[in-house]
């Protein structure tokens, strides 16, 4: 059965291009991305690797290490790593893990037999410092994915973690937020002191309450 959310994240050995991963180890206390990619020397992944590397120093300011894998070996992700800085401009900052026996793929069941039944579609996994599943989202091998939402996912989950709060649609970093639906006004004023309004009973604003 797939991962869902809230599900505990399989821990895993591996071999990547910055040597072996013992995943909850490297993991620690941070957030984590763990994101496939089909193969190596196509295209969109090499977009996709280069765009990752150049946003590096975003994840590492939100306690987020980034783990990126395909089923080619580790020997044939380095050969790569060349053409990615070319292409791109932005060398590999972060590891890629080699799964030529498929057995984080089927792990976290990135293989889909009906897209492929050898390759890895696009999947993308953040996983919390609880090692538990907090997001899950899939592409199909032709569309190259949007890293900027998945860093404003990101911000969302990290907010609404630490704070009785959702995010409303479209919403940024820096954004008013909604209180949660089980805290009473008389509570919305002591725990969001900026204050609130009320477009209806169930939907309440609020600035950002960690800025």
């Amino acid at each position: 059965m797939a991962l869902q959310l809230g599900d505990v994240a399989p821990d895993f050995t591996a071999e990547s291009t910055e040597g072996t991963i013992h995943f909850y180890d490297y993991l620690g206390d941070s957030w984590g991305i763990l994101f496939s990619h089909p193969k190596d020397f196509t295209p969109v992944c090499t977009t996709e690797l280069g765009e990752v590397a150049r946003l590096k120093g975003e994840f590492d300011k939100r306690n987020t290490k980034v783990l990126g894998i395909s089923v080619d070996d580790v020997e044939s992700h380095r050969a790569w790593a060349g053409d990615i800085a070319d292409a791109t401009g932005h060398a590999l900052n972060y590891p890629l893990l080699g799964d030529p026996d498929h057995k984080v793929s089927d792990l976290y069941g990135m293989i889909h037999p009906n897209a492929s039944d050898t390759l890895t579609v696009r999947s993308v996994f953040i996983i919390g410092p609880d090692k538990k599943v907090k997001l899950t989202i899939t592409y199909p091998a032709s569309t190259g994915r949007n890293f900027q939402e998945i860093l404003r996912v990101l911000d969302s989950l990290q907010l609404t973690a630490k704070h009785s709060v959702s995010t409303p649609v479209n919403w940024r970093e820096g954004e008013d937020v909604i209180i949660a639906t089980a805290i009473g006004d008389e509570e919305a004023k002591e725990r969001f002191p900026k204050g609130f309004r009320t477009v209806k009973p169930y939907l309440r604003y609020t600035p950002q309450p960690d800025r």
